[in-house]
């Protein structure tokens, strides 16, 4: 075993290039771990944590970089990796123009000044240094979408009333999806162009703003703008700043005839709030609110095409799940929202689901069940996992960039005689993982052909024609390793939570 540990000065990129360089290099061969970071206390950690001799007296404005491979020929294809996936960022970040050929701006003040035509700033450094960056965008007048995670809750309070009292909207912490004027920020899908005013979405919910905005534009409906707002934005503490700042933003704009509102499971005070202010607004709003009793993304979805006077169609699905017996299901989400959607679909036939994301406190995995950042399931009855919480991403990219996790826990679960049903996402579009087909259908056709027992595959599919992925090649290839592919996340779960049911039909 052999291992690199090097720390670089003067070096800075941001969270997502970051998770690329650190997959690049992990890919490498003969590469067991590694881990390419600013060397933030919380890096630091992670890094010592998995053995490495962190040389004390480094800074967070520091590149830190760690290799562990089988011996000194890995080592030198992971920096060779490194290497060439630092080369393509910066070379991604001359050819993207923006800021053009002149100096770098070392601050967002500078930046502003530098492209005053620009009115929105995105932010993707570590959490705890998200406030006066972010303030000095407010402070610019500009809006801020807030990528980062672990941001504290005070901070976010504290920048979503300065944004009010600016002027501005503040997205995020934590957003991951945005479409502002046509453009995606983060994880966004490829949607079709369409004339005249289209549906604005306000989206306390990353996957769940992608799922529906698929799904209408599956059924031909444009998408003026998606408008994240950070998953924590409908909770008690947070209070829907940013989405009644957002639902009124819309109502503003010419380009949304519609408004569609859609959060995770809210507090019901404030989903109250938020209810009352759409019914003041002059454009029409539509609530996907989820919740035990309440309509699915899919459901939303064809209500606000019946508004529309549109004809809500057949969603698609590719291949019909495998026949296998009752038993366990095992959920494992990339998306949040979707695990949450999964869990109140599947748990309305199956009774109590465990999840890292519990609907009820008392469904929360053991904390046993999650140690050393890797769930162990087995005995634990029905389980969905969000792969994508910052517990399970704390010194790994996240699922959509890196399926290893994913993967490793498809293998648990075929090999764990209780599961008859495996069900997961594939979440397709720009900043999601190039092609995650030709990753998971090896996988999971030796997985299922390794069981020695019937075991179904359920697949939510969720991505547009136009993605960069193509959504028929990936569905193709998964139903071909014996996976039931599905467009809608709902009824992916609700077939899913069939076959664990072991209802008759659920198999064909």
């Amino acid at each position: 075993m052999a291992e690199h540990i090097e720390v670089r000065s003067g070096v800075y990129f941001d969270s997502v290039t970051l998770l690329r360089i650190s997959q690049s290099a992990r890919l490498a061969a003969g590469i067991s771990d590694a881990q390419v970071a600013m060397a933030t206390g919380l890096n630091v950690d992670l890094a010592r944590g998995m053995g490495f001799a962190v040389p004390e007296g480094i800074t967070p404005n520091d590149l830190l970089i760690t290799l562990r491979g089988a011996d000194e020929a890995a080592i030198e294809a992971g920096i060779a990796a490194f290497e060439t996936a630092v080369a393509d960022a910066l070379a991604a970040g001359r050819t993207a123009g923006g800021l053009g050929s002149g100096p770098t701006p070392r601050s967002v003040r500078a930046a502003a000044d530098a492209r005053p035509d620009a009115s929105l700033v995105l932010l993707s450094v570590p959490g705890p240094a998200v406030l006066g960056e972010a303030l000095d965008a407010i402070g610019a007048g500009r809006h801020v979408m807030i990528f980062s995670d672990n941001v504290p809750v005070r901070d976010e309070i504290a920048l979503k009333d300065a944004a009010e009292q600016a002027g501005v909207l503040v997205m995020g912490p934590d957003c991951g999806t945005a479409i502002v004027g046509g453009v995606g920020l983060g994880f966004a899908n490829v949607l079709a162009e369409h004339d005249g005013a289209g549906v604005g979405v306000v989206a306390a919910s990353g996957t769940g703003a992608q799922q529906l905005t698929c799904l209408l534009d599956d059924a031909g409906v444009g998408i003026s703008h998606v408008l994240g707002v950070g998953g924590r934005d409908l909770s008690e503490a947070v209070g829907g700043r940013s989405a009644l700042r957002a639902l009124r933003m819309l109502d503003e704009d010419p380009a949304t005839a519609r408004i569609v509102l859609i959060s995770k499971p809210p507090h019901p005070a404030v989903a109250r709030a938020v209810t009352e202010a759409a019914e003041r607004l002059s454009t029409p709003v539509s609530l996907i609110l989820l919740g035990e009793g309440r309509p699915t993304i899919s459901d939303g979805a064809a209500a606000v095409l019946r508004d529309l006077g549109r004809e809500v169609p057949t969603w698609r699905t590719w291949r019909a799940p495998a026949a296998a017996g009752p038993g366990v299901l095992r959920g494992l989400f990339s998306g949040g929202t979707l695990a949450d959607e999964a869990m109140l679909v599947a748990g309305a036939r199956l009774g109590d689901i465990r999840s890292n994301i519990p609907l009820r406190p008392e469904l929360a995995l053991p904390a046993a069940a999650a140690a050393n950042g890797v769930p162990r399931l087995a005995g634990l009855g029905h389980v969905v996992v969000d792969l994508g919480d910052d517990e399970l991403t704390r010194g790994r990219p996240h699922p959509m960039i890196d399926p290893g996790l994913k993967l490793e826990l498809i293998r648990a679960a075929a090999a764990n005689p209780e599961v008859s049903v495996i069900l997961l996402d594939v979440v397709l579009g720009h900043g999601a993982e190039p092609d995650p087909a030709a990753t998971l259908a090896p996988v999971l056709r030796d997985a299922v052909g390794a069981a020695g027992r019937p075991l179904a595959v359920v697949v939510s599919l969720c991505g547009t024609d136009a993605d960069p992925q193509g959504r028929e090649r990936q569905a193709q290839a998964l139903a071909a390793a014996g996976a039931a592919v599905y467009a809608s996340n709902a009824e992916a779960a609700r077939a899913a939570a069939a076959i664990a049911a072991g209802s008759e039909g659920a198999a064909t």
